[in-house]
């Protein structure tokens, strides 16, 4: 697929847009004024491959805690900033790496010029977001309500003040629940400008719902070559937002690292506990870095044969299972010890 080339963007260590690889972020969803929790969640997020993440902003407090969280932990930290433009300039004395700020609600076009020519003193790199909640009125009233084309409209308008006291560094962002809304105006915008966009499904749900409809959303504009850093927004633990979120890149041939899961669906043929298996296998190589195809498959139909792009598998039988590497067997193993064998085989590839 061919990417669009945007404008690269430098957020605190790495960069987003341009031929930078795709990032996958976060946010937190500790009380940022706890120092401790929020540090350990980014430490956390880390461990599992975020490559950034966004703290809440709601007052002083939490404005000046950023100082002692971002001495603290290794990726950018972007402070999230809604209503009140003195906390975005808190903030950025407290050395974040970026702001989110959300336009809309700022309120007055004086108060964002301010915060955009201190970001520009600064360095530091503004994320215009956009959702539903946010669109100012005249631009609803011209619509007739949330559409996409009101969302890039509302996008625009407030790409227009940044740049008018000559702020370029800008990531966008347009969000909706609504998945073919969040697809069909990102789509517009990215027909409208250069910037970076930052692709995500809001409020998308719990993980199992989230997930779906974060997925079909980034991953149909990803395809398309829209979009530069994405953030899976789930209902839950946020480390399981970065899980998804590299998995949206690995199933598209965006990112090779760390391992590609296959396991069949079962039948009656199954002769192994297999869903027990595929969960354990799955879990036991979370934190594998090597590149390669694993595959679970239920019996020997469905085994070497079908998953011969595999780098290494299981294949069930009648309580025992066949272990093999390119489609060939390797050797036969009971089931209580199939997965035992399986690891030392992939630890020795």
């Amino acid at each position: 697929m061919d990417r669009k080339m945007t404008k690269k963007i430098q957020v605190g260590n790495i960069f987003v847009g341009g031929d930078s690889p795709i990032t996958v972020q976060s946010m937190n969803n500790t009380d940022t004024r706890n120092i401790e929790a929020t540090v350990k969640q980014i430490l956390a997020l880390e461990s599992v491959g975020c490559q950034i993440t966004r703290c809440a902003v709601p007052d002083l407090d939490a404005a000046r805690a950023l100082r002692k969280i971002v001495s603290q932990v290794n990726i950018p930290v972007v402070a999230d900033i809604h209503f009140d433009y003195k906390l975005a300039l808190e903030s950025i004395k407290s050395g974040v790496d970026a702001l989110r700020l959300n336009p809309g609600n700022i309120g007055d076009i004086e108060r964002i010029k301010v915060v955009a020519r201190e970001a520009k003193a600064n360095n530091i790199p503004i994320r215009i977001g956009v959702n539903s909640g946010s669109v100012d009125k005249k631009i609803l009233d011209k619509y007739g309500g949330i559409c996409a084309e009101a969302l890039v409209d509302s996008a625009l308008e407030h790409v227009n003040i940044l740049e008018s006291v000559g702020f370029y560094d800008i990531v966008v962002s347009i969000k909706s629940s609504t998945t073919m809304e969040m697809i069909e105006s990102n789509r517009l915008l990215s027909a409208k400008v250069d910037y970076p966009l930052h692709l995500g499904v809001t409020e998308a749900g719990t993980p199992w719902r989230g997930s779906i409809k974060a997925s079909i959303g980034i991953g149909t504009l990803l395809c398309e070559g829209i979009g530069d850093t994405l953030r899976v927004s789930l209902t839950g633990d946020p480390l399981e937002e970065i899980k998804v979120g590299k998995q949206i890149l690995k199933s598209i041939g965006l990112i090779n690292e760390g391992i590609e899961f296959i396991s069949c669906p079962t039948c009656g043929r199954t002769g192994i506990d297999l869903i027990k298996i595929a969960h354990e296998a799955e879990d036991r190589l979370a934190n594998c870095d090597k590149n390669i195809k694993v595959a679970i498959m239920g019996c020997v139909v469905n085994g070497p044969g079908e998953a011969k792009g595999a780098d290494i598998g299981i294949a069930g039988g009648n309580g025992e299972g066949l272990i093999f590497k390119g489609g060939k067997i390797i050797k036969k193993v009971k089931e209580e010890f199939l997965i035992d064998e399986l690891i030392k085989e992939i630890e020795n590839m």
